[in-house]
């Protein structure tokens, strides 16, 4: 299926409200009643099918993320609560080029510790290590009490102590070896963002 949001012509941030709108308009523009005896008729009827879809995706999403649990305390509270909410699936789905298209688009002005620990997820997922690692160092700066940001950074800062390969010890590193612990703490930071939506999906 293609992007539902992309379907409705609406941006993934788009309130509840904008999209049952944006619905609606294509609904009407493309009801079969429209194209009566025309030889448009299969072309509307598919369009109008995709639309029809779309918007249950959309829907399915949203509620499903409505009914996360409370997390932690002093880590995520929610990804519904979140003005990135729709990065959050995106970037769940390794749908990074979508992700960082929102992102992107963000004023600079508005570029906060949460916007920061999203791009320095996908920067992550790309493979980036290093930009992931300034990025969620940025977040933690910003928001020192977020203990889904301050996770990140950590678990960075273990990784780099062995080298981004895994088992390659820094000379200088304090501990040697790599425990379970450590082998955990890696796979963390992977996860740490699909923890926080982990009920709705």
């Amino acid at each position: 299926m293609n992007n539902p949001y992309e379907v409705l012509g609406v941006s993934p941030n788009a309130t509840d409200e904008e999209i049952k709108k944006a619905y609606r308009n294509l609904a009407k523009k493309y009801h079969p009643d429209n194209y009566a005896d025309s030889p448009l008729a299969d072309v509307a009827e598919q369009k109008m099918k995709e639309v029809n879809e779309a918007y249950d995706e959309i829907n399915r999403m949203r509620q499903k993320g409505r009914g996360t649990g409370s997390q932690s305390s002093g880590s995520y509270s929610g990804a519904q609560n979140s003005k990135y909410y729709s990065v959050r699936i995106y970037i769940q789905r390794n749908m990074i080029a979508e992700a960082e298209r929102i992102l992107d688009e963000a004023p600079a002005s508005e570029r906060d510790a949460e916007w920061h620990f999203l791009k320095g997820m996908c920067a992550y997922r790309k493979g980036f290590n290093e930009q992931a690692n300034q990025y969620f160092t940025t977040a933690c700066n910003m928001d020192p009490n977020n203990q889904e940001y301050r996770t990140a950074v950590n678990n960075m800062n273990r990784q780099r102590s062995y080298g981004y390969g895994g088992y390659t010890a820094n000379p200088d590193a304090s501990v040697t070896g790599c425990t379970i612990c450590d082998i955990c703490s890696a796979i963390m930071c992977v996860n740490c963002l699909c923890n926080c939506c982990r009920s709705g999906f």
